[in-house]
């Protein structure tokens, strides 16, 4: 009979420990399988809406990378707010709710760190140079940074204080170049439109707004604009609504893929 009992009792304490090693097992299967594989994209921690601040002259690119996004991650909507750097540095530290912010210049950024906006360090993924944009055809034959003093003719620059404005600022004085225009812009798109609307004869702009104007414009290389390219920093921001989507929208946009759009508007990556 004692035998016979302490037989039982160890296929008992067996049996329970069969059924505890399963368990285990299923918990850690659920666990991975929720987590996603080691390498997995994690799209299924991605929800709701991204919204992101960038400068004007990442509209095309970044609204491309924007549905790569909503197709990576279903049910995912990322809303976008273009403009001049300088502009939207002040609506983020004004309190204006967003989760992700990409500059045309370290300087705009900065703004954003100083105030404690940002979460982490932002790290530069494009550079953006000049090009003089001119009227299609270029029938004022436009050859040089210098041939922009000539007084007959209308030329528009962005603001000194915006990204573009400050990089053609620093060409002009590197050259001694005095120029007038006939207005100062407050993002580099305005400035390409008054071209585009024949309001003016020529703009200094980027190679990737006169690229994306397509036959609206003629571009002008110049030498000088080599002296005042601007590196473009992205970081995600301290008081974001979707901290994992701004995450994943900031590793797209750094990703191979990320980098073919980009370039393919003209940006340079190195």
């Amino acid at each position: 009979m004692t035998r016979t009992l302490r037989a039982a009792g160890a296929g008992v304490a067996a049996l329970l420990a069969l059924s505890a090693c399963s368990s285990s097992d299923e918990s850690a299967s659920s666990s991975s399988a929720s987590s996603g594989a080691p390498g997995s994209s994690g799209s299924g921690r991605v929800s709701g809406t991204v919204t992101v601040f960038a400068a004007a002259s990442l509209k095309e690119s970044f609204t491309t990378l924007g549905e790569t996004f909503e197709k990576a991650h279903p049910g995912t909507k990322v809303t976008f707010s273009f403009g001049g750097s300088d502009s939207l540095a002040a609506s983020i530290t004004g309190g204006a709710p967003a989760d992700v912010f990409a500059s045309a210049s370290p300087k705009t950024m900065k703004i954003v760190t100083d105030a404690g906006d940002t979460s982490g360090t932002p790290v530069t993924f494009v550079r953006n140079q000049l090009e003089i944009a001119t009227l299609p055809g270029n029938p004022d034959r436009i050859a040089s940074l210098k041939d922009l003093t000539d007084t007959a003719l209308k030329v528009v620059l962005c603001a000194e204080e915006v990204p573009c404005g400050a990089a053609a600022r620093k060409a002009l004085d590197a050259s001694g170049l005095k120029l007038t225009p006939v207005s100062y812009e407050q993002d580099v798109k305005a400035a390409l439109t008054k071209v585009e609307l024949k309001e003016a004869d020529a703009a200094v702009v980027y190679r990737t707004d006169v690229r994306a104007a397509g036959d609206k414009v003629e571009g002008v290389d110049f030498p000088e604009s080599a002296g005042a390219v601007n590196a473009y920093p992205i970081a995600r921001l301290e008081d974001a609504g979707n901290a994992a989507g701004a995450d994943a929208f900031i590793d797209l946009v750094r990703s191979a893929e990320g980098r073919k759009v980009l370039t393919d508007a003209g940006f340079l990556t190195s």
